[in-house]
């Protein structure tokens, strides 16, 4: 496995979508779906493949591609579309090239409407293709009960009809049929129902559903409720039937869709292309900015690149903004609504990803990186003098007064320096004084680094509101530091952060990179001060009587709670027990104690 297929493991994200699998020379030998990216690519490579023939596939891999879309389904969807257009090597002998039906309207007399996998170029019309069989059957039941649309296979020219050469059948009688193959139905009155299939093929659905409606009011004043109820069945299922899919539409779109994103350095553009409503292309790529070139003059590289490279003479473009470029005979189109906005939409999903990745990528390279953008935010944020390499947080941590320590904990480079982590006993402060315990270690603390010639940190956050912050302000200025160090508060409520002399607090975005830090230092604070109050308060509540017997040791101790269990049964114990266990002169300090006691 070499570094870049390594490095494309860390960052493929967990969201559904697919794969592509690439050889030395570039070129697709295996396209895949999956409902977890991550998940699925990396068992390629992470245990030993049962299959020789998925081994010899693993052992060709040199690349790796993928494309996210937003359900599983589209991965399906796609994946259908990218094996039949690349026709990559391993998936003729890994799996079975399905193809989803599509429904064809015939075009002959007296058209024939039927579900078919197989598109033939003769001048039929085809919708879909469709994901769901059920829903492709349910509408062509409904056309048959609906506009009876014939299902037998007879050459219905008017000269056959004529001739008398037909009889009707039993779809006939049954009423699902108007009898077209002996004159029982003229060609134009079947061909007006045609012309409403084809509409709600296109989506119109509104003129089945007033059918459908009229029909259903019609049984029910018949009294022929069972009959109306299953037409209210298919009347939902024709509601329904559309798929809601961004990568294969029941509209026959050909069109090429391009998404955009940038930065300071460089532009990220996706190209989706589009056609007969199936995506069967989708490419992302980069420019890195030169000059000071506009966003419009870029997504106008990008889309005469992409059209010559993939040889696209799509007649619509959907853009998020006009280029600055004008092509003949074609249309650029900002999509508000509807399919066409929803593949905008994925477009964007995927250069938007392909962004993400590559900063990983980068950051994986140079940790260093990372840091530097995420403390950049900071001191933007913050309003700061200077990018806070090293951050310093403090918590106080007291249970109804017992036992009050505090805690700091040190951030440098934006990660926790543990080594420098500090715990604080604190002493010059009686009972729940929160504010004083504040003063106490701010002062001890930076009174110390000063004595040591010890670095500062360029940000001390404090967990707590105005109160914690203006004690550790009053301990700042009293030993010469307020002013030089940078302080701020976070208050658990709301999560504001504080500034001294600032009585507004700043709300930071929940999701933003400086408050997200903020809350790690804040957390690991609490966590650390936490666990050093329990340490003290489980060693206060070991103590026991045995620590007020003066000349019993740790080992004497030790041998009576062993054998007596308890401080009770030891004073319960015969005398002589007690000098068989620690020997007598130990034994007669402990029964000299417990005596005097009573």
């Amino acid at each position: 496995m070499n570094s870049e297929i390594e490095n494309t493991l860390k960052i493929i994200p967990h969201s559904p979508g697919c794969y592509q699998f690439l050889d030395e020379k570039g070129k697709v030998i295996y396209v895949g779906k999956a409902k977890d990216l991550k998940r699925r690519v990396s068992s390629y490579f992470n245990k030993f493949q049962d299959n020789p023939k998925t081994r010899v596939l693993v052992k060709n891999i040199r690349q790796i591609k993928y494309i996210v879309v937003n359900s599983e389904e589209e991965s399906f969807l796609l994946e259908n579309n990218l094996i039949k257009q690349l026709k990559p090597r391993y998936n003729v002998m890994l799996k079975d090239d399905k193809t989803y039906p599509s429904i064809v309207v015939k075009n002959e007399y007296f058209p024939r409407v039927y579900k078919t996998r197989n598109i033939v170029k003769d001048g039929s019309k085809y919708f879909g293709p469709y994901t769901s069989v059920m829903s492709v059957n349910a509408l062509i039941d409904i056309f048959r009960k609906v506009y009876h649309v014939r299902t037998c296979r007879l050459n219905l020219t008017p000269e056959n009809i004529a001739a008398g050469k037909f009889k009707v059948c039993l779809e006939y009688h049954i009423k699902r049929c108007q009898g077209p193959c002996e004159g029982y139905q003229s060609l134009e009155d079947y061909n007006k129902n045609i012309e409403e299939i084809v509409e709600i093929l296109k989506g119109n659905v509104g003129i089945v559903e007033k059918q459908l409606q009229s029909k259903m009011q019609q049984y029910a004043e018949e009294l022929r409720f069972e009959e109306a109820q299953a037409l209210k069945e298919k009347y939902l299922l024709i509601q329904n039937f559309r798929e809601k899919s961004q990568v294969v539409s029941n509209l026959n779109y050909n069109l090429d869709v391009f998404g955009y994103d940038d930065d300071e350095n460089s532009a990220y553009i996706n190209y989706l292309h589009v056609v007969n409503g199936a995506v069967v292309q989708a490419y992302t790529f980069e420019y890195r900015k030169k000059l000071d070139e506009t966003r419009e003059e870029l997504l106008s590289l990008g889309i005469v690149e992409m059209r010559q490279r993939f040889g696209s003479e799509s007649k619509e473009i959907i853009v998020p903004f006009l280029p600055d470029l004008t092509l003949t005979n074609v249309e650029f189109t900002i999509p508000q609504r509807g399919d066409k906005k929803k593949l905008l939409e994925l477009s964007d999903k995927n250069v938007k990803q392909y962004k993400l990745d590559k900063l990983k990528k980068a950051e994986m390279l140079n940790p260093d990186q990372r840091a530097t953008r995420i403390l950049t935010t900071v001191q933007k944020d913050l309003h700061l003098k200077e990018i806070p390499w090293h951050i310093e947080c403090f918590d106080n941590s007291n249970i109804q007064g017992t036992n009050p320590v505090a805690s700091c904990v040190v951030f440098k480079k934006a990660k926790p320096s543990k080594k420098d982590y500090r715990h604080f006993n604190v002493k010059t402060v009686v009972g729940p004084d929160d504010f004083a315990s504040m003063r106490e270690i701010v002062e001890r603390r930076y009174s110390r680094a000063l004595n040591e010639g010890s670095p500062l940190p360029q940000l001390i956050v404090i967990d707590g509101g105005k109160g914690q912050l203006h004690a550790a302000v009053d301990s700042l200025q009293k030993i010469g530091l307020y002013g030089k160090i940078a302080v701020i508060g976070i208050a658990k409520r709301l999560e504001e952060i504080y500034f001294p002399e600032d009585p507004i607090p700043l709300y930071l975005d929940k999701n933003s990179e400086t408050l997200k830090l903020i809350q790690q230092l804040r957390d690991e604070a609490h966590r650390f001060g936490i666990t050093f109050h329990r340490q003290k308060r489980s060693k206060s509540q070991l103590t026991s009587e045995f620590d007020n017997i003066k000349g019993v040791g740790t080992e004497t101790r030790k041998k009576l709670l062993t054998h007596f269990k308890s401080i009770k049964r030891l004073k319960e114990a015969d005398e002589k027990e007690i000098i068989e266990v620690v020997g007598e002169s130990k034994g007669k300090i402990v029964i000299d104690h417990f005596k005097n006691q009573s």
